[in-house]
């Protein structure tokens, strides 16, 4: 293995303004526009809601500007800038096999995110082909998929997922758009597209809501949005709003630390944490009032879980007026906020590569994409051909879930908090205090609740996600 040595200039953002712009394009994925309306659907709305912000700014946040601080210090991939914030810190440098996992947790994850990325893409080529027909029939503003009943609308998905050939094509397609951006670097590939992708999602995601606003029942959303039932609060859902903070933004995946490594030059980072997560955040709720205007207009049900985007909102969209345009913006929308995602998932393997075994750019995209690819395979023949495989079934925890379940589940129930967690011990507990303070710009007051957040509460928390993920009946679930 060879270390990184510094002796060659790295690339770096342009402005701080690009690296906030692809920073918020990380965090802000299927996690914000999917899992975060399912989510609150689940759970009963107001109260999920209200803790899970909470979440974020209690335990997200301090944990946001500790994986920048990391990135901005060392001035290296994961793995090499923590080392290089241990040694500065006079700690040990092993503190960096918790960067290893993150970079192994990215790689991962990508594997089977861009398998349901490929779903999105199929419902866009769905979609569109809907709106070009209603366009050419002369009828642009109808519902969409007109004259299909709502068993066939639903039984798209399952279709779907007994076609490996379709699956594999969708899939292929989007993980080389990713591996295209990615190899063309930091500022011709990965600021280039975030400055490109992030005005076009948030102007999505401002029309579609505007719209689900005058032809939806938005009262009733924010009623279920925002009106806290204490009661619905389980201990199974403050632990999955737990989750969900982190998952949202990106954390445990070393992404952070990766793009602060591209920052140059003195940077605030406290109110460049603090935008990434309000950003973050307001999309999420945005994301519900989105959503659930149209489901509740047409009488459906916010609590459908995952099969909420797929397969509700296709039908909720078919009696709509306008929908054929809307249903094509809309997953035009999601599939936006997956590539800016899978982007910085393959970046940090990627910058590993190049820092850590001397690869060039091109050579690290091709291994870590292609890898990552292959894997993904794997998980999307779990629907179908081996839907018997049961990867981990000797774990209990795992015995009945298919192959992109499982690599989902373990990356997201052991390897997330683990990185967290040791994130926050590592921060909190070993970084120098005055490299802290010169890297971050903070001091004071605003020092010392950071610091008691990243040293205390923080660790704690995600201590409890690892163990109640890993042990469910803990819950009484």
């Amino acid at each position: 293995m060879v270390a990184s040595t510094g002796s060659t200039e790295r690339e770096g953002w342009s402005s701080r303004s690009a690296f906030i712009l692809a920073a918020i394009g990380a965090a802000v994925g299927l996690g914000n526009v999917w899992r975060f309306p399912t989510l609150a659907g689940e759970n009963g709305g107001g109260a999920f809601v209200l803790f899970y912000v909470g979440c974020v700014f209690l335990l997200g946040l301090p944990l946001v500007l500790a994986e920048i601080f990391i990135g901005r210090t060392g001035q290296d991939d994961a793995v090499g800038s923590i080392r290089k914030v241990a040694q500065r810190s006079g700690a040990s440098g092993s503190w960096s096999g918790f960067g290893v996992i993150g970079v192994l947790a990215a790689f991962l994850i990508l594997s089977f995110y861009s398998v349901v990325a490929g779903w999105v893409l199929y419902y866009v080529g769905v979609m569109g082909g809907d709106f070009l027909g209603a366009v050419f029939s002369g009828e642009p503003f109808r519902g969409a998929l007109a004259g299909e009943s709502r068993e066939m609308i639903q039984g798209r998905m399952g279709n779907l997922f007994a076609d490996p050939m379709l699956l594999l094509t969708m899939h292929l397609v989007f993980m080389g758009a990713t591996l295209f951006i990615v190899a063309r670097g930091i500022g011709s590939g990965i600021e280039a597209a975030a400055t490109i992708l992030m005005p076009m999602f948030f102007v999505l995601l401002v029309g579609i809501t505007v719209y689900g606003a005058f032809v939806g029942e938005m009262g009733g959303a924010i009623a279920f949005l925002f009106t806290p039932d204490f009661g619905k609060l389980t201990p199974q859902a403050m632990n999955e709003a737990l989750g969900q903070a982190l998952f949202s933004l990106s954390l445990g995946v070393a992404g952070l630390i990766t793009y602060g490594s591209y920052i140059k030059g003195p940077a605030p980072l406290g109110p460049t944490a603090v935008t990434i997560a309000i950003a973050d955040t307001s999309v999420a709720l945005i994301a519900g009032l989105m959503i659930f205007p149209i489901v509740l207009a047409v009488g459906l049900d916010p609590a459908a879980g995952p099969t909420l985007v797929f397969q509700t909102l296709p039908f909720a969209f078919q009696t709509m007026p306008g929908g054929a345009l809307i249903g094509l913006l809309f997953f035009i929308l999601i599939l936006v906020a997956a590539i800016t995602s899978s982007i910085s998932l393959l970046e940090v393997p990627v910058a590993w590569g190049i820092g850590e075994m001397g690869w060039s750019r091109r050579t690290s995209s091709l291994v870590f994409g292609g890898g990552a690819f292959v894997i993904g395979v794997a998980c999307l023949l779990g629907y179908n051909v081996w839907s018997d495989v049961r990867p981990l079934g000797f774990w209990p925890l795992f015995a009945d879930t298919d192959i992109l379940d499982t690599v989902d589940g373990f990356t997201g129930k052991v390897m997330l908090p683990l990185v967290a967690f040791f994130t926050a011990v590592f921060v909190g507990w070993k970084a120098d205090r005055r490299l802290v303070e010169e890297m971050t710009g903070l001091s004071g007051f605003w020092l010392s609740v950071w610091r008691a957040l990243i040293a205390w509460l923080c660790p704690l928390a995600v201590g409890v996600i690892l163990v109640t993920g890993l042990f469910p009946q803990v819950l009484g679930s």
